[in-house]
């Protein structure tokens, strides 16, 4: 046997993208590989166990189909592109997703799907209820509101309410926002999972939540109606309303439906009841209505039965998971409770550390300032001491300046006192020498008088005597050679003795008088330069006086 026939054949593949709601997948699939084969290769990539709710989705020739899981992926009529595109989307949906939704992967496909139909407008929503189902959006995406993480504007990139919505009412980015917020900080505590169940919670009780709409019509005459297939059953709507139906078939109530070609019949459990017949425009839409209305028949009917071994261990499962989780979450939102009163006591410690710090950095230039303050006192104080001394100083100077003016100034009074003794005493002699001067002009001019009186009677004497001798010796002028002197000498002796004796007393006087005149002139030339030095010396003291007022 050859190596080659030991050699497995490789199986020929061919490559699937599958497209979630989030993410898109590759695969390689067999070609004799049927629908069901590629459903459970994705739904254990996905961790899916509740697969009954999910269908893998394509278009062709635009209308949307849903992959029959009976027939080989490749004999279905399927686009004939490399890889082949199917969507992965929830085919049907239950009554109440809180009980039948046990799976987390489950629940977080169903939100995505739901919020993706609601932003879409595939689903209506009023204004409020958007914003509502936006914040816990907002609270599954981002966790607990925090103001100083979730700053303005954070919300800026993320598609939460649909483009009617925005165009209804004339309102910013910004106050959008602001709404959305409010309702955000009031999630406070809820779990990702927890927040998803409560947008489909929410999201259930909206009128065209998990239907399925085909345009039908009633008779040949193509009358306009819409056929709606949901959980509950089978609803007729006016073309123009979705919200509300003209007629409803509950699955309890539907004993069979069937279809031939465009024409599709439904049977009601109540024989009396009238059937109700419609058409559609195609027998694909027939047959996509069919297995809807099968598949959420069937679903319908197993939520009335006894759960089966596989469902009552996801129950459990899901229940303990649950339970783990609430407890988890527990923990978690004590240890989050724990960790903020942390930060909180961190968050007052720094702020008290911050305010202590501030207190010492206060503190601390409180001291520098102190001690600047102290330094410039203290510099003050050595400048005020400096200044004491010197003032001090200054004051004994001051004290010997003014004991020294004092002990001048009585010298300058004494010195002034004697001084005017002085000038009195010189105004006195002055008195007197005038007064002296005065009786020695007088006794002058008397002794002038008496001296021109005693010249007046000499001559007069002299005069007569030769009037005399003239008389009596008129001869003695014929004989020349007797000389009348020697006559006159010898016969007048006595009168010659007395003129003598008046001249010499004359004489006398007058020199007398002279010297006397000379000592006057000098006595009066002494006083005049005494008198000058006591002018000089009275007018330095008044200087002195003037100077010692002007420093005092």
């Amino acid at each position: 046997m050859s190596i080659r026939g030991l050699k497995k054949k490789q199986p020929k593949t061919f490559k699937v993208k599958i497209i979630t709601v989030d993410a898109e997948l590759e695969f390689s699939c067999e070609m004799k590989w049927k629908g069901k084969d590629l459903f459970d290769l994705v739904c254990r990539a996905l961790g899916l166990r509740e697969t009954w709710f999910f269908g893998l989705q394509y278009t062709i020739k635009g209308m949307c189909t849903w992959l029959k899981m009976d027939k080989k992926v490749l004999d279905q009529e399927i686009p004939k592109e490399d890889p082949i595109s199917f969507h992965f989307l929830a085919k049907f949906y239950p009554e109440k997703v809180e009980e039948e939704l046990l799976q987390e992967i489950t629940q977080h496909l169903f939100f995505l799907q739901v919020k993706k139909q609601i932003l879409d407008e595939e689903i209506y929503c009023s204004p409020e209820a958007t914003v509502l189902l936006a914040s816990y959006a907002v609270q599954a995406k981002y966790g607990d509101y925090d103001p100083n993480f979730h700053e303005p504007g954070f919300l800026a990139h993320d598609e939460l309410l649909p483009k009617r919505v925005l165009r209804q009412y004339q309102l910013t980015a910004e106050m959008w926002e602001e709404k959305i917020t409010a309702w955000y900080a009031e999630h406070r505590g809820i779990a990702r999972d927890e927040a998803e169940m409560n947008y489909l919670k929410i999201a259930q009780d909206l009128e065209m939540y998990g239907v399925n709409y085909f345009p039908i019509a009633q008779n040949k005459n193509h009358t306009d109606l819409l056929l709606g297939v949901d959980a509950k059953g089978i609803h007729i709507y006016s073309i123009n309303n979705r919200f509300s139906p003209n007629k409803s078939f509950e699955w309890s109530a539907i004993r069979n439906i069937s279809y031939s070609e465009k024409e599709l019949t439904i049977k009601p459990l109540d024989k009396k009841a009238e059937v109700f017949k419609f058409f559609s425009s195609q027998l694909k839409v027939n047959k996509l209505i069919f297995q809807l209305c099968i598949g959420n028949h069937d679903l319908f009917m197993r939520r009335r039965k006894v759960d089966s071994i596989e469902i009552q261990q996801m129950k459990a499962q899901a229940r303990e998971e649950k339970a783990r989780k609430k407890m988890e979450n527990q923990r978690l939102a004590r240890e989050k409770q724990l960790r903020e009163e942390a930060e909180r006591a961190k968050e007052e410690l720094e702020r008290r550390l911050f305010q202590l710090e501030d207190e010492a950095r206060q503190a601390n230039e409180a001291l520098l300032r102190s001690q600047e303050a102290a330094e410039l006192l203290a510099e003050k104080a050595q400048i005020a001491e400096e200044e004491a001394k010197l003032l001090a100083q200054n004051a004994a100077e001051a004290e010997q300046e003014r004991q020294r003016l004092e002990i001048t100034a009585l010298k300058s009074k004494e010195e002034k006192r004697l001084m005017e003794q002085k000038m009195r005493e010189a105004e006195l002699i002055a008195v007197k020498l005038v007064k002296e001067s005065d009786r020695r002009a007088k006794e002058a001019e008397h002794l002038k008088q008496d001296l021109h009186e005693a010249r007046e009677a000499e001559r007069k004497a002299k005069q007569k005597l030769l009037d005399i001798t003239r008389l009596n010796y008129p001869h003695m002028a014929k004989y020349p050679q007797y000389s009348p002197a020697d006559t006159r000498d010898a016969n007048f002796d006595k009168g010659s003795i007395k003129l003598d004796l008046k001249d010499i007393d004359l004489k006398r006087l007058s020199f007398e008088i002279e010297r006397e005149r000379l000592d006057y002139l000098e006595k009066s030339k002494k006083f005049e330069d005494r008198l000058k030095e006591l002018k000089s010396e009275i007018h330095a003291l008044k200087l002195e006086e003037k100077q010692s007022g002007l420093y005092s």
